[in-house]
């Protein structure tokens, strides 16, 4: 019996790995917290709304925890995951990026497990499971594009929060989805891969899939390529971190070939200069990409409360770049206090928006 500590229990990826956790009579929910959502309806023995995850983890005391919390607030809980040496089924990207340095130091010292729960970089992990690193050339991280692909920068000045929200693919929260919309998603995720992985900035890729088939693939030395092909559906990378090593059954229907149509094309980092951001953020490195996402998150929030233009998200992020980022990152404490001050920066920056 493995026992899962469910964070982010309310949200899209905390309601389907419930899913997951009761068609399998190996796994055992211990502990569900949400952020402020009642979990009146989650049967669980540790339930927690609110407050300090940690204390939760370590009543909990469980085999796996799955990080399912928005943004920022979810480092407490990948950071005690991977000093307890406890498997982390990683969801909540943002924790690894704004703390990729110190999460690897916390998993040297402990040993936790990071098991990748983003669809992109489980694919990256099963095709990378038991290759050395030297025989990788390159990832390749796949996007649909968000629902404005293929628009003109003019083609965005209005665009609304309902608009962005329609995503063509994927259901998701909001938040995530207005990062994919973007391409903010992509940024994070190519600073995510580079802490999971390993991998150098400048042999991590982006490429457009728009119907989200193929959910990322890897360049080996010899010329080769594998990709993870499935269809859109979180459950299953969900079932794969909880399982792991095992592949568990889920409920969904056999990949029909007979019907793909795969293209790809390059991202347009003119139009959607998120991802730009990110990568020049995690290539400098020390305290960018913890700025990068605090600035992001506060842009977002605003989009979404009808307070800033989208066009206008990358303009905060860029000038809080500018100003907070250029120190180095020594403790947690220190993170803490660049997120905060990126946080008040990127405030300051809505006004000029």
């Amino acid at each position: 019996m493995k026992r899962v500590a469910l964070l982010g229990a309310t949200g899209s990826i905390g309601r389907q790995a419930i899913e997951i956790v009761e068609a399998h009579p190996e796994l055992e929910l211990c502990a569900a917290a949400s952020g402020s959502t009642p979990l009146d309806d989650v049967a669980v023995p540790l339930k927690q709304v609110g407050g300090d995850l940690t204390e939760l983890l370590d009543r909990a005391e469980p085999d796996v925890v799955l990080n399912a919390v928005v943004g920022f607030a979810g480092i407490h809980a990948t950071l005690w995951a991977l000093e307890h040496g406890v498997d982390l089924a990683l969801a909540n990207k943002e924790s690894l990026v704004a703390a990729g340095e110190l999460a690897l130091a916390a998993q040297e010292r402990g040993g936790g497990r990071i098991l990748p729960v983003d669809s992109e970089h489980s694919a990256l992990f099963q095709c990378l499971e038991g290759r050395a690193p030297e025989q990788v050339d390159t990832l390749v991280l796949t996007g649909s594009g968000g629902p404005f692909r293929g628009r003109t920068r003019g083609q965005l000045e209005d665009v609304t929060p309902e608009q962005a929200l329609a995503h063509p693919t994927w259901r998701m929260g909001p938040k995530i989805t207005v990062d994919s919309a973007t391409l903010a998603n992509k940024g994070l995720e190519v600073i995510e891969a580079h802490f999971l992985f390993g991998i150098p900035y400048d042999r991590i890729e982006v490429a457009i899939q728009p119907t989200s088939i193929v959910h990322s693939l890897v360049r080996f030395r010899d010329g080769a390529s594998l990709a993870h092909l499935g269809y859109p559906d979180m459950r299953v990378p969900i079932s794969y971190a909880l399982t792991y090593p095992e592949r568990a059954a889920t409920p969904l229907p056999p990949l029909d070939f007979t019907s793909l149509t795969l293209e790809f094309s390059q991202p347009d980092v003119e139009t959607f200069p998120m991802l730009a951001l990110a990568r020049t953020a995690g290539e400098e490195g020390g305290a960018a990409p913890c700025v990068y996402n605090a600035a992001n998150e506060v842009a977002v929030a605003a989009f979404l409360g009808g307070r800033l233009p989208f066009l206008a998200i990358p303009d905060v992020v860029r000038e809080t770049l500018a100003v907070a980022s250029g120190t180095q990152v020594r403790n947690l404490d220190e993170l803490l206090e660049i997120d905060e001050a990126a946080r008040s920066t990127a405030e300051g920056a809505l006004a000029a928006a």
